[in-house]
């Protein structure tokens, strides 16, 4: 649904975004994690193995084929590497030679993941395949050994800059850039969109998947808590250990004064005191994520802000899925994302 816009929706869905359960690819797979503990100490290399198999590739993954290139964007704490995604066939350029580009930031609890992982490399080639414009994946500095809050999200605003500058090396309209991610990336996107925002310098867009921008995390509704319970303890640990487990990633991210750091907002942007003035947004959630809560808080509170805001919630998935390569929920959602990109920078 699409708010705030005179426009109907760029993604017209006819079928229920809500089924009440793990249904497609991951409801036949979801069998594989009975008997598995939540992850902790107790996790063994066994547990791992089994566990893996739920997110086997699904064939045929279809990946295209695009160049890739890796490179560095300048940024306050040293350079920031990235890995640039230049499509075949690019878009026609503007009468100046421009065109637009995106910035792809990946997830991984602020903790791990790199461009190699599925939801960063196979993300970006289907966007940029799909768009015919430069995509731009963002390796930034994860929240581990010490490191804090702000640098991550430095590091993607630098990555937004040089993008907007053309670093990547083809001629950039700085007016019609987009960042996007994933999970704990989606904060980070969510965050240069603020950041954007407040230097006069705002994306033209900002996508969204299955994003955390609160902390604390929303309280689910009646309806996702029914949906989370009929996932075994390795998805969906039980409401006090899930409070745990993002207590303990978030501290990762602000530090050990947790909310007592320099612009809250930038680590999470769903604490921020406004969202008045933000950039046009699209928003896709899994049913079966507790991460849900706060992505549809988030929409809600731009919807309170006057912003043109799309939701969508994949039906019957949980969290993660752009990590799977080939599941067709996977490809679907990037399919998504890019009829947004050709809605706002084309």
């Amino acid at each position: 649904m699409r708010f705030n816009s005179s426009h109907g929706p760029v993604v017209a869905t006819e079928a229920s975004e809500k089924v009440g359960r793990v249904a497609g690819v991951h409801g036949e797979r979801l069998h594989v994690l009975e008997g598995l503990p939540p992850r902790g100490p107790g996790f063994t290399a066994e547990h791992q193995a089994q566990a893996a198999r739920y997110d086997l590739p699904v064939d045929p993954v279809d990946l295209p084929e695009v160049d890739r290139r890796d490179d560095a964007a300048p940024g306050p704490h040293g350079d920031v590497p990235v890995r640039v995604y230049t499509p075949s066939a690019l878009a026609a350029p503007d009468t100046a030679g421009r065109r637009g580009a995106v910035v792809w930031i990946h997830g991984g609890a602020f903790i791990f993941g790199d461009l190699d992982m599925p939801e960063a490399d196979h993300t970006a080639a289907r966007l940029a395949h799909a768009t015919g414009l430069p995509v731009v994946s963002v390796d930034y500095r994860l929240a581990v050994d010490g490191l804090t809050h702000p640098v991550p999200h430095d590091d993607c605003w630098a990555a937004y800059q040089w993008v907007r500058s053309g670093g990547h090396g083809l001629p950039a309209d700085p007016e019609r850039v987009a960042v996007g991610g994933g999970s704990a990336g989606a904060c980070l996107a969510a965050s240069v969109g603020l950041h954007g925002r407040d230097a006069g310098e705002p994306p033209a867009g900002i996508f969204l998947a299955y994003p955390l921008v609160h902390y604390p995390l929303p309280e689910p509704s009646a309806e996702l808590t029914a949906v989370l319970a009929t996932l075994p303890p390795l998805l969906w640990p039980g409401r006090e250990a899930a409070i745990a487990q993002n207590d303990y990633l978030i501290g990762q991210l602000l530090g050990p004064e947790m909310t007592g750091v320099e612009h809250f907002d930038y680590a999470m942007p769903g604490n921020a005191d406004s969202l008045v003035g933000y950039p046009r947004t699209y928003i896709e959630n899994c049913e079966a994520d507790d991460l849900r809560a706060s992505g549809e808080r988030f929409t809600q509170q731009l919807v309170e802000a006057g912003v043109d805001v799309e939701q969508h919630t994949v039906p019957g998935e949980t969290h993660g899925h752009l990590s799977v390569p080939g599941l067709p929920t996977a490809k679907a959602t990037c399919t998504h994302f890019a009829a947004f990109l050709d809605d706002v920078l084309c």
